[in-house]
């Protein structure tokens, strides 16, 4: 029989985190943390980009630099450094 401990560890398992910048075009996900050692923070916090956020991955610049992303509601692009503070679970 398996203890609730086991089943929580590995529902956290089945969860795929990644940082913003590695997202593939296509594929959805939700913000899980800001890291806040950067210059960037204040600015990407008021762009919407808060914990729990949901967005896509519209598309990338030919050499990958910026990324194009829709969150709610708007289309919002940003660059690889930028979104390399960004940590997400993919949905």
């Amino acid at each position: 029989m398996t203890d609730i401990f086991e089943i929580k560890e590995m529902i956290k398992m089945s969860k795929i985190e990644k940082l913003l910048s590695e997202m593939e075009v296509g594929e959805e996900a939700r913000v899980l943390k800001v890291e806040k050692d950067n210059d960037s923070y204040r600015r990407i916090i008021d762009m919407g980009l808060i914990r729990g956020t949901k967005l896509k991955v519209i598309r990338k610049a030919p050499m990958g630099d910026p990324i194009e992303f829709f969150i709610k509601g708007y289309n919002l692009s940003l660059r690889k450094k930028d979104a390399s503070i960004i940590k997400v679970e993919v949905l």
